[in-house]
């Protein structure tokens, strides 16, 4: 009967709870209203009436992260940023889980090599479940990124009797951390030098 393992009988339907409780939690995420740059528009647009992230019962966006499940960090972070979005991720009730929207919040994008203030992707801040790339990646990409969520949400096991909770959820926590050439204010200015030396208009 594929999903049911139980029967269909005089208007009950036999499961168990830890299947109910799952696809309730698939068929009800939260985003939270959180969007830092153009991959924002790309995420309003999903939840628009062309898309309609709304069919798979996602279309809540909520404006506090203490009613929300799931970040969706869609542009780029800077490093100033970043201790914002770890904070809204630490207020944010568990489960959690989080999509990194876009090439600059997977791995810092057309910033990554002379952008010093940009985070070298999101998962230097908080740990990240599905990455979504692209500059900017288009709305059914997203989409694409929520199915894999709710993957990971109908797979989870925490009522099972005598084994440990299994959440899906990478254990990566911490600050910022900067490339080897931002390590040290040392490091960094030295790096400031030689970036200002090669923009120099060649004679």
């Amino acid at each position: 009967m594929g999903m049911l393992e139980g029967h269909f009988e005089d208007g009950f339907v036999a499961t168990n709870l830890e299947w109910a409780i799952n696809w309730a939690r698939e068929s009800s995420l939260w985003p939270m209203t959180f969007g830092l740059a153009c991959c924002a528009i790309e995420m309003m647009a999903t939840g628009a009436s062309r898309y309609d992230i709304d069919r798979f019962g996602a279309g809540a966006f909520r404006a506090t992260p203490r009613q929300a499940d799931l970040m969706i960090v869609a542009g780029t972070v800077n490093l100033k940023m970043a201790d914002r979005v770890r904070r809204l991720y630490n207020q944010m009730p568990d489960p959690k889980f989080v999509i990194a929207m876009g090439a600059c919040t997977c791995g810092g994008g057309p910033y990554y090599k002379y952008g010093y203030n940009v985070a070298k992707g999101v998962d230097l801040v908080v740990p990240v479940d599905v990455y979504v790339p692209g500059c900017p990646p288009r709305p059914e990409a997203l989409l694409e990124g929520l199915m894999r969520i709710q993957d990971k949400v109908r797979k989870m096991k925490e009522y099972h009797k005598g084994r440990p909770v299994d959440l899906p959820i990478p254990t990566r926590t911490g600050s910022v951390l900067l490339p080897d050439e931002l390590a040290t204010p040392e490091k960094a200015l030295e790096f400031v030098k030689e970036t200002k030396e090669r923009a120099k208009a060649a004679k």
